[in-house]
């Protein structure tokens, strides 16, 4: 019979010495909570990498698909579509 382990699973940890200034120390102290400050560095790192990970994926899409900026472009597809729906 296994036993079931009450702590969360949390993956592997790796200690590692980073230079940070002192208002970002000072904004992850503010901003923790109840959580440790590595913790709360861990968060906002991953929420970060996050954010650059979809960017780099939106530039991507627009990269292959083209500019959405076109208007007059996106207008006579628009226009095309309808007239396709017509003939139906």
């Amino acid at each position: 019979m296994a036993t079931s382990s009450k702590l969360p699973n949390r993956p592997s940890r790796e200690s590692r010495s980073l230079s940070l200034e002192r208002e970002v120390i000072q904004a992850l102290e503010e901003t923790k909570g109840a959580d440790s400050t590595s913790e709360r560095a861990n968060q906002l790192l991953r929420a970060a990498l996050e954010a650059e990970r979809i960017a780099q994926l939106e530039k991507e899409a627009e990269q292959f698909y083209g500019s959405t900026n076109d208007r007059e472009e996106t207008r006579a597809f628009q226009r095309a579509a309808l007239k396709s729906w017509d003939r139906k």
